[in-house]
């Protein structure tokens, strides 16, 4: 019998009730004959990663509106049920409730990494299929990997030798000394772990690192740490509002050492208003992509929107496209059999110059990045477009995986 939980009604409509009221026996019943096809999306919507959370909420409707406008998947609408995450205890109970009270084929979503976790083991536990769009740790794509977890978000180990190529063709790396400032949970303390292996690896070092809680606001005793430390570079392992508090603060301060991030969300920059971005930031995508997969996207999403999107709204916005591009293929919203097809590697597009796949051996999406240069306050010609169009990384005779983690930096021992 399917997993599903049937009610009278249900099992009254069309032929499996027939046969079920003849004595015949019922079959099982699939996914994809449910009037709707239920997706949950679950994503922090309130505090420090609220504004990126409305970003990507925004573009999974969008989304959806296009699916459904050009007929749905095997003929039937999408219905998307949407949850504020809030924290990691309250994304496990609402992605259970998701699962089981919402009958939801699959869980989209998620920024923290600490909440990322919670879903997964909940999609662990009841055989769903949970896509993380948000959530960077490097941990869920490796000692915390399981079947039923994909990641469309890039791990932190793609950002940091992203933006850490950037930064070697800079000279900034060997024989340096960085100060660098670190979100306190799960996501921050596994990003300075990379980063920190990045460093070694490439003959620097750190001088000092901060501790940051999620919700400090004022940056002041840090600044004048790092103005009598004077490092070669200040790094940030900031997440959210964090990144747009010290941008403002740093441009305050009138600190001019250089300045670089190994996470990093468009939306936080716009926050710090003009001429308060500078440095060198990694990015899972931008609007200044000039594809025509990118250019529509952008121009639908502005249209509807009055804004144009940011990276968290391509990741929502994408996984909705795959999911919907999946089904159809395999003609079924079973998530074990979408599991068993991503599985096999098949490409996507991702609105990015080349296809992209979910490696089979920790899930992760293989795809092309951006190191991009903020522009100086002078160079701004609008309030959007704030850094220089960067090429992508890996480069077009390099695999998608180069910058990705390897086997020996990120173990994944996949459940069976």
């Amino acid at each position: 019998m399917s997993r599903l939980k049937l009610n009278r009604r249900s099992l009254l409509k069309g032929a499996a009730g027939s046969a079920l009221m003849a004595g015949i026996g019922m079959p099982a019943i699939s996914y994809g004959q449910a009037d709707a096809l239920k997706i949950g999306h679950l994503t922090p919507r309130t505090g420090f990663l609220g504004p990126l959370g409305e970003y990507a909420v925004q573009a999974a409707d969008l989304a959806v509106e296009e699916i459904n406008a050009g007929g749905g998947v095997m003929g039937r609408k999408i219905e998307l049920i949407k949850e504020d995450s809030v924290n990691p205890q309250t994304a496990s109970t609402k992605a259970e409730r998701l699962i089981e009270r919402d009958k939801v084929l699959c869980i989209v979503g998620e920024i923290s990494s600490a909440s990322c976790l919670t879903i997964a083991q909940v999609a662990q536990r009841t055989k769903n299929l949970y896509i993380n769009t948000g959530g960077n740790s490097d941990a869920l794509r490796g000692s915390n990997c399981n079947k039923y977890m994909f990641h469309v978000e890039s791990q932190n180990s793609m950002y940091v030798k992203t933006v850490g190529r950037a930064l070697l063709a800079k000279n900034m790396v060997k024989g340096k000394k960085w100060y660098s400032l670190t979100a306190d949970y799960a996501f921050g303390h596994d990003l300075l772990k990379v980063a920190k292996r990045f460093m070694e690896a490439n003959g620097g070092q750190f001088a000092a690192d901060e501790l940051v809680p999620t919700d400090f606001s004022d940056f002041s005793t840090i600044l004048t740490k790092i103005r009598s430390a004077k490092p070669d570079m200040v790094v940030s392992n900031l997440a959210g509002v964090q990144i747009t508090n010290f941008l403002k603060q740093y441009s305050e301060f009138g600190l001019d050492f250089p300045v670089a991030g190994f996470g990093f969300d468009t939306a936080v920059a716009w926050g710090a208003g003009k001429g308060n971005f500078f440095g060198t930031w990694p990015l899972v995508w931008h609007h200044l992509i000039d594809t025509p997969g990118s250019k529509a996207f952008v121009a639908a999403f502005t249209k509807k929107y009055n804004r144009p999107p940011e990276n968290q709204a391509w990741g929502d916005y994408i996984t909705m496209k795959i999911l919907a591009r999946s089904m159809t293929d395999i003609k079924s919203a079973d998530p074990l059999k979408i599991i068993e097809h991503w599985e096999k590697e098949p490409k996507f597009d991702l609105l990015k110059t080349r296809e992209g796949y979910f490696r089979k051996y920790d899930h992760q999406l293989m795809h092309e990045m951006y190191a991009v240069e903020a522009l100086k306050a002078s160079e701004l010609k609008n309030q959007w477009d704030i850094y220089k169009v960067a090429p992508a990384v890996p480069a077009a005779n390099e695999p998608l995986d180069a910058i990705a983690s390897t086997k020996e930096e990120n173990a994944c021992n996949m459940p069976a």
